[in-house]
């Protein structure tokens, strides 16, 4: 509206919880809410990890009226929304209506819909995939994760009856709230591009997008036959994919605006995957710090392939972008138009990050004892743990917490590997436990669980900057922001500055709201042009036109609404360099040692 404020809503679905948060337009977060969601398991098979689009989309409705009243913002002043999402499989008939994906519960309609991210139920299916040697699988990496669509859909084919396969449409989820949002099938590259074996046209000899011959191979032939009609089709036949946060359809229709609290025909970005919104919202921060270059206070879209964003929360995911696709063995991608159209992505991710810690703390003899203390204490377990260690230093006399584990290593892939290893077999490993039941043990653990993280971590970003990245930057997102002691490793073990956010909860819901400025401002130039009739996109040569007319002011969004954060620097003590250099070569001979075991065992059988 002419001559008032404006405002935009991002919405981000993570593993556990819907958030929302209203933004202005220099990205100030004015209003933010978060529900909770459910994650369904099932006590027989560890493997499944189920959700619900109803329970979801329930959840962001709340959110979205909370941050509007909260605000006291008018609903049409709130000029676009964007979302962002777990990479997921939402599965939902020909008329939007949810399907289970229950093993065993008949694949009737039903509210467990969802096949979450760190589902490993298509084990099976992956290696069947990998087995192909298609070219598919030179932009995963060359090898395609249990955790993709392509396998989880699969499984579906392989177990449910024919006739309600059939019938199914497959979204990944940011796609899905999309859908839900506008009623447009419209797909985001990011999530075909990621997830679902879509290799853009033009990119090693692809036509479609959709690659025939894959599908054909893995039997999954009868998508072919319809066009990939339940993938969302070919673009510019009989659908249509667009870039990041390019306007969705003629935005939300009546039944979601009157859900959310907005306006009909709010412009909706197209969606991103949550780690990308996370890329989105950090990369482009200006540096504040003296110590930095220059080229930091005036980043440009060139110059963010130094900078690895890493998205840490239950899990983490390493983004990077780049001018030209780089292949890194059992780093996913690259990727073409993933976020800006003509650039390239590559994705490394540790599968279980803030779940293992969970885990370590939960499982430990001890964990009663730490509730107990946060309980009396008045601060969080990890205050608590943190102080535990430091006068466990002290006391020793020594120069750095890594003293304190030098006897005591852990592998952390509990959940198997996804980067750089791309290898679901492979499971934790203690070195030097104990027979010890206190507090101070499962700081040790905690700590040494820590390090796991940070020496990963560093393995990623090696891996990716031996095939061709430069990566000297680690921008970080997501919870395990607020874990100094941890942000500290990464900078030490990586030997990196890592940037922390201005907002630990909010780097990633401000990267689906500058999607949703993107959509509002384009949205705006085609209802002047009055192309097509509409405020959204019509047809694939329009989508691909535009995304690269409007590609520098996605940027320029970028740069003027993400708020600068605060840099950690590696420290100088050679000491500690050389023991975490130490740390890392056992880290490495861990792996080797894990195979050579695995693979005794199996010789054996």
């Amino acid at each position: 509206m002419a001559g008032h404020p404006s405002y935009y809503i991002g919405v981000d679905v993570g593993t556990g919880s819907a958030r929302a948060a209203l933004v202005d337009q220099d990205g100030n977060v004015l209003s933010e809410s978060t529900y909770n969601t459910t994650t369904y398991r099932l006590e027989s098979d560890s493997h499944i990890f189920e959700q619900s689009t109803l329970n979801i989309w329930s959840s962001i409705c709340s959110a979205v009226k909370d941050v509007v009243a909260e605000a006291k913002v008018a609903p049409e002043q709130v000029r676009g929304i964007g979302f962002d999402a777990t990479c997921s499989l939402a599965v939902v008939d020909r008329q939007g209506r949810p399907i289970s994906v229950t093993p065993g519960g008949g694949f009737v309609p039903g509210e467990r819909n969802i096949i979450l991210w760190a589902d490993h139920r298509a084990e099976e299916e992956a290696k069947l995939i990998n087995g192909t040697g298609h070219m598919v699988l030179d932009y995963v990496g060359k090898t395609m994760s249990l955790e993709m669509e392509i396998p989880k859909v699969l499984w579906l084919k392989r177990h449910m009856p024919s006739e309600v396969f059939a019938d199914c449409q497959f979204f990944d989820l940011p796609d899905y709230l999309t859908f839900k949002a506008t009623g447009s099938k419209a797909r985001s590259n990011c999530s075909l591009v990621c997830k679902c074996s879509y290799v853009p046209p033009g990119v090693d000899g692809s036509k479609d997008g959709w690659q025939a011959s894959f599908f054909e191979t893995i039997g999954l032939e009868d998508m072919v036959k319809n066009d990939f009609e339940q993938l969302g089709g070919i673009p510019g036949k009989n659908g249509i994919v667009l870039t990041a946060g390019q306007p969705v359809g003629e935005g939300l229709t009546l039944e979601a605006s009157e859900q959310l609290g907005l306006k009909v025909g709010t412009p909706v970005g197209s969606a991103l995957i949550d780690a990308y919104a996370g890329w989105v919202g950090t990369v482009a921060a200006p540096s504040t710090n003296s110590r930095d270059e220059e080229r930091d206070n005036k980043p440009s879209l060139l110059n963010s392939q130094n900078r690895l964003a890493a998205i840490a929360g239950t899990s983490t995911c390493h983004c990077v972008q780049s001018p030209e696709g780089i292949l890194v063995d059992g780093v996913w991608g690259p990727y073409k138009n993933a976020v800006f159209p003509g650039m390239w992505m590559n994705e490394g991710g540790q599968s279980s990050t803030g779940q293992l810690i969970d885990f370590i703390l939960d499982t430990h003899p001890a964990s009663s004892k730490l509730k107990e203390e946060s309980a009396r204490s008045g601060k969080n377990p990890f205050q608590v743990l943190h102080e535990i260690l430091e006068t466990l230093r002290e006391s020793k006399g020594l120069s750095n917490l890594s003293q304190l584990t030098r006897d005591l290593f852990i592998y952390p892939d509990l959940h198997g590997n996804r980067s750089p290893l791309a290898d679901s077999e492979m499971r934790g490993m203690i070195m030097g436990q104990e027979l010890d039941r206190s507090l101070k043990d499962l700081a040790l653990k905690y700590l040494a669980t820590l390090e796991a993280i940070s020496l990963q971590t560093r393995q990623i970003v090696e891996s990716m900057n031996v095939k061709g990245h430069r990566i000297d930057s680690i921008y970080v997102s997501g919870g395990q922001v607020k874990n100094p002691v941890l942000m500290q490793l990464l900078a030490d073990t990586c030997q990196v500055k890592v940037q922390l956010p201005s907002s630990h909860s909010a780097s990633v819901v401000c990267g689906s709201a500058i999607l949703a400025r993107f959509a509002a401002e384009v949205s705006e130039s085609l209802k002047r042009r009055e192309e097509g009739g509409g405020t959204g996109i019509q047809s694939q040569d329009q989508a691909e036109r535009l995304s690269f007319e409007f590609s520098e002011h996605l940027w320029q969004l970028m740069t003027k609404m993400t708020k600068p954060g605060t840099f950690v620097y590696p420290g100088e003590e050679q000491g500690l360099k050389r023991l975490l250099d130490v740390k890392y070569k056992i880290f490495l001979e861990s792996i080797e040692v894990q195979r050579k075991w695995r693979g005794m065992v199996r010789d054996a059988m």
